[in-house]
């Protein structure tokens, strides 16, 4: 099985959060044309008590095949019911993934809190891009609201970890007829010096970032003449720009670098920052 044939994974546990990403789960395998898998995972807990947990599991993940009937009648859902906890079973889920969706927080979640720790966990550990959805601009196919935030916006840094995250926001991108790509790459004078680039030139470091995005993006427009691309070099806070962008944004993907999962190092603080505190979905996307 190729990853383009790997399905949708959306997680549910009967939290808002979690129907939205299920509404929004359904939508996406539609669009790329995926399988969809309903995932409620089952905490380890009692023996005396699995049985009642199972029932309400079963409930749960029966009314969300429903759900997903309502929006995708030609989606056929299958559903999974493991006992395991949530970011465990996702995170070994996603090795057979296109895709992982899990709402930003659960039940268990603090109401302070903006991420909760499952979605924190499963986005710095599965093996396939993780897309977290906080509340946002509501999707409705054909809809005013869904014209009226076309962009996919991508985070990149200027080496080889922003492969990946291009491959995925492009094809997204490709994805959502009119939809416009925004290519938002952070830069400091700090920065251009350790890249090698201008140290006290800030208009040379500029030039130098916007050549660093023309020279990422070389060779897609070809691969997708269809995807309309802005490319955005930003002198400063990159994450702030991101979180910003986010509002009015269909998506907005950022990089996880691999390797550093079992030291929870996989996120860099851009990419938390933009994924805690971003006003629309985020995917995280492992380079």
């Amino acid at each position: 099985m190729t990853t383009a044939d790997c399905p949708v994974i959306a997680a549910v546990d009967g939290s808002s959060h979690s129907r939205e990403a299920l509404d929004w789960a359904a939508r996406e395998a539609v669009r790329r044309g995926l399988a969809l898998v309903i995932v409620h995972a089952r905490t380890p807990t009692r023996r005396d008590v699995r049985e009642t947990q199972l029932r309400g599991a079963e409930e749960l993940l029966t009314r969300s095949v429903r759900r997903v009937g309502e929006i995708a009648p030609d989606l056929h859902p299958t559903t999974l019911a493991p006992l395991d906890f949530p970011a465990a079973a996702l995170t070994a889920l996603s090795r057979d993934a296109s895709l992982v969706v899990v709402g930003s927080r659960g039940l268990g979640g603090f109401r302070s809190l903006m991420l909760g720790s499952n979605s924190l966990a499963t986005a710095s550990m599965a093996k396939c891009p993780v897309v977290v959805i906080h509340s946002g601009p509501p999707e409705e196919d054909g809809g005013e609201a869904a014209q009226a935030y076309p962009d996919i916006v991508a985070g990149v840094a200027a080496d080889e970890s922003s492969e990946a995250v291009l491959d995925f926001a492009f094809a997204t991108a490709a994805s959502r007829p009119g939809a416009r790509l925004r290519i938002v790459h952070g830069w400091t004078m700090f920065s251009s010096m350790l890249s090698g680039g201008p140290v006290f030139d800030r208009d040379a470091a500029a030039g130098a970032a916007e050549r660093t995005l023309a020279e990422l993006t070389a060779g897609r427009h070809e691969r997708y003449p269809q995807v309309e691309v802005v490319r955005e070099p930003v002198g400063g806070s990159a994450s702030r720009t991101l979180v910003t962008a986010s509002a009015t944004a269909a998506l907005t993907v950022i990089g996880r670098r691999r390797g550093g999962e079992s030291l929870g190092l996989g996120l860099s603080p851009v990419a938390q920052t933009t994924l805690t505190h971003a006003l629309g979905p985020v995917a995280v996307v492992p380079c």
